[in-house]
């Protein structure tokens, strides 16, 4: 798996609880790990967020700069 540049924006909770909604999920007091696995799920995705490890091929995923900076 080749290792990407993350990008330098990282999205803030509003923007992933608008993100969720726009999804038809309803965000509530999710967690942040738990909610972007959730719309990882609704967007046909694998739930990677957090177990990238600094590598990930999918390189148009808009929390890469946040999974690359936990480990789960």
């Amino acid at each position: 798996m080749p290792t990407t540049k993350a990008p330098e924006k990282r999205m803030g909770m509003p923007e992933i609880r608008m993100k969720a909604k726009a999804l038809g999920l309803k965000p509530g007091k999710i967690k942040k790990v738990d909610l972007i696995h959730a719309i990882q799920l609704a967007e046909g995705c694998m739930p990677c967020f957090g177990k990238s490890d600094g590598q990930c091929s999918y390189t148009d995923c808009c929390f890469m700069t946040d999974c690359f900076k936990i480990k789960l």
